[in-house]
């Protein structure tokens, strides 16, 4: 588990809002998983190991494991920030999904990945590099925003950026 207190150095460093990394409001609506109530949106990654990626996930994200998955094929839950992972094995076809197979990715072609937005970029690089986090390159200038990426354990991407010209609403 997390054993670090909301409100920490490192969370306050890396947020303006000043908000608990855990909840999630919107619209005067609360989310949880599972949810109580309406729906609740998890990304769910197919990896090698369940409880290496959900340690990577807790360890360099600041991630909280909601569940560790069991032997009977039970996937892993993990709330970060304010979105929900489930990570799994692969595997073959199941009743409900007959024509898919789920495998871990080719590191070198990927067709999807999680995009981290980030008040402070230089903060998030160096406190996420010191907790294992292996990045293709450093932050560099791109589109109105300095952006760089991260591999998983499977070799998934995932992309930390911070707007520098780009504003919303």
């Amino acid at each position: 588990m997390n054993t670090k207190e909301p409100g920490s150095a490192d969370e306050r460093r890396l947020s303006d809002s000043g908000s608990s990394l855990n909840t999630v409001q919107v619209e005067q609506k609360s989310y949880e998983m599972p949810p109580r109530d309406g729906f609740t949106i998890a990304h769910f990654l197919t990896v090698a190991d369940i409880d290496r990626s959900a340690k990577f996930y807790e360890k360099v994200f600041g991630g909280r494991i909601l569940s560790r998955g069991d032997s009977s094929g039970a996937p892993a839950y993990l709330q970060i920030a304010n979105t929900w992972l489930i990570v799994n094995v692969g595997g073959g076809p199941t009743p409900d999904k007959p024509m898919v197979t789920l495998s871990v990715p080719n590191p070198d072609k990927i067709n999807s990945f999680m995009n981290i937005r980030v008040a402070n970029i230089k903060a998030c690089y160096e406190l996420w590099k010191s907790r294992g986090a292996e990045f293709i390159t450093e932050p560099i200038p791109k589109y109105g925003e300095i952006r760089c990426y991260i591999r998983d354990p499977d070799g998934y991407i995932i992309e930390v950026g911070q707007s520098t010209e780009l504003t919303y609403g």
